[in-house]
């Protein structure tokens, strides 16, 4: 049977993984509240 302790113990994660989410998160995505927000400042300054 796997002893989970044991092999949490011995996890290391992965530079690469590291350097992904460095890469992900230092990337400024336009998600969907930022088009919203767009779409609803534009409609107010149309009014």
């Amino acid at each position: 049977m796997i002893n989970f302790e044991e092999e949490l113990k011995k996890f290391h994660p992965s530079l690469e993984v590291e350097e992904a989410e460095d890469a992900i998160y230092s990337h400024d995505m336009t998600d969907m509240m930022d088009i919203l927000k767009e779409v609803l400042k534009e409609s107010k300054d149309n009014d």
